[in-house]
C-alpha cells in the first residue's frame, strides 16, 4: 500500500490515476492539488497548506466531506507539497506524488529538489505522471520496464560516481556523471530491468515509457 499526494501542478487527463487511488491507503491534497481529486470525484483523507487558493466550489465539497484539515499560514517557509511530504513520511509507507510539475518552473524545479529534503531522504518517494515515475537514487536501483524505455540519469547533488549500469544500451562502468551537464538524458532499455549502482552523490533516475514521444 502506498501514500498519495497530489500538488497543484498539472496532472494528464484520463483514468490512469484511479489505478493509484484504488491501491492507496492515504490519500493526501496539498492545498491546490485538492482541485484534481475534486474533478476525479475522489475526497481526500487529509488535506494540508495554507488554503489561500481553493476554488469555492471545491472548499464546499471538502468541507461537506468532512475531510481532515490541517492548515497553515500563508506566511511560512515551507511550500504546500513540502509540508504534505513531511507529513506523509510519518505514515511508514512508500509515497507517490502527483501533479508536482507544470504550471510556474521555480514550483516544478522545487517540488523535484524536494526529493533531496533532509527529511525525506531515506523514504521512497516517487514523482508520478501517466508516463514517468522519477525518483532519488542514493546507492542503487531497479528500473522495470519494457525494452525501448527512456531512462534518465541526472545529478541532483553535486556530481554522481556510477559503479555500474545493466540493462541499459549505453552502460556507465566506473565513471563521473557531472552536475550540470545532460550526459545521463534518454539512455534505453535493453530488457525488462535495469539495475544502476552509485557511490557518491545524489541521483535523479526518470523512467519514461517507450510509447510516449514528444
Amino acid at each position: 500500500m502506498t501514500v498519495l499526494i497530489f500538488a497543484n501542478g498539472d496532472l494528464e487527463e484520463g483514468d490512469w490515476v484511479r489505478t493509484f487511488l484504488g491501491k492507496s491507503n492515504l490519500v493526501i491534497a496539498a492545498n491546490g492539488g485538492s482541485t484534481h481529486l475534486w474533478q476525479l470525484g475522489y475526497l481526500p483523507d487529509v488535506l494540508i497548506g495554507d488554503l489561500d487558493s481553493l476554488p469555492e466550489q471545491v472548499s464546499g465539497w471538502l468541507q461537506e466531506g468532512n475531510v481532515s484539515m490541517i492548515q497553515y499560514p500563508p506566511e511560512k517557509d515551507e511550500t504546500d507539497l513540502e509540508l504534505a511530504l513531511l507529513y506523509a513520511v510519518d505514515q511508514g509507507q512508500p509515497i507517490q506524488v502527483f501533479a508536482a510539475a507544470g504550471g510556474r518552473l521555480d514550483q516544478t524545479l522545487a517540488n523535484i529538489q524536494l526529493l533531496a529534503h533532509p527529511a525525506l531522504i531515506d523514504h521512497k518517494i516517487e514523482l508520478v505522471t501517466a508516463h514517468e515515475r522519477a525518483w532519488l537514487v542514493s546507492a542503487q536501483t531497479e528500473v522495470r520496464g519494457q525494452v525501448g524505455d527512456a531512462v534518465s540519469l541526472i545529478p541532483l547533488v553535486g556530481n554522481v560516481h556510477m559503479v555500474e549500469t545493466r540493462g541499459l544500451k549505453w552502460p556507465l562502468m566506473d565513471e563521473l556523471l557531472t552536475f550540470g551537464t545532460a550526459r545521463g538524458v534518454s539512455n534505453k532499455m535493453t530488457a525488462e530491468l535495469a539495475t544502476i549502482s552509485i557511490a557518491s552523490g545524489r541521483l535523479l533516475c526518470i523512467h519514461t515509457r517507450e510509447g510516449w514521444k514528444r
